[in-house]
């Protein structure tokens, strides 16, 4: 039996939920990462990679293997965080306080864990389609060609939308960097 992902999705426009678990196992994680990175918020995440789903099971019918099942579906997911991005922002609630990590090592760990934070914050607040651009070319390891089929452009549009996202990165964490440079 052929196992590839357009199979399954024949499979599951036939109603074949076997297929369509086997889509979700291999894709949900995957998905729930790109929606956390773009988003910032992982219920949120959960709640597009849950809708991207059901997209999955009721559009498998209408759906046709003109792209890979991969890239059909990341861009399902990129469409409805942007979509999501321009609705309703979401904010985050006043942390409660830090407890202090006594691990060997904590101020190293978190002193990176503090950069993380920064770089999500300064990705978080790139135009959503530089951020779209960012997460799936950096994070999610994907070539130019595939972001431009994911985002619905060219790929010279993609590779200007990296070159934008990266300088305002730069501009963004240009104290961070300034100010680490100070305390050395």
């Amino acid at each position: 039996m052929d196992d590839s992902d357009e199979a399954l999705m024949a499979r599951v426009a036939r109603g074949d939920e076997r297929a369509f678990r086997e889509l979700a196992r291999r894709y949900v994680p995957i998905m729930l990462g790109v929606a956390r990175r773009i988003l910032g918020n992982a219920a949120e995440a959960e709640d597009v990679v849950q809708e991207a789903m059901l997209r999955v099971w009721t559009h498998a019918p209408r759906w046709q293997p003109l792209a890979l099942f991969r890239t059909w579906l990341s861009r399902v997911v990129v469409n409805l965080c942007l979509d999501r991005k321009r609705k309703a922002p979401w904010v985050e609630l006043e942390a409660a306080g830090e407890i202090a990590d006594p691990a060997p090592l904590a101020g190293e760990s978190a002193e990176a864990a503090k950069r993380e934070r920064l770089l999500a914050a300064a990705i978080a607040d790139l135009p959503d389609r530089q951020r779209a651009a960012i997460v799936l070319s950096y994070t999610e390891g994907m070539s130019n060609a595939q972001v431009a089929e994911i985002l619905n452009t060219t790929v010279s549009a993609v590779e200007t939308l990296l070159v934008r996202g990266k300088q305002n990165l730069r501009r963004a964490l240009a104290t961070v960097i300034d100010g680490d440079k100070k305390n050395e």
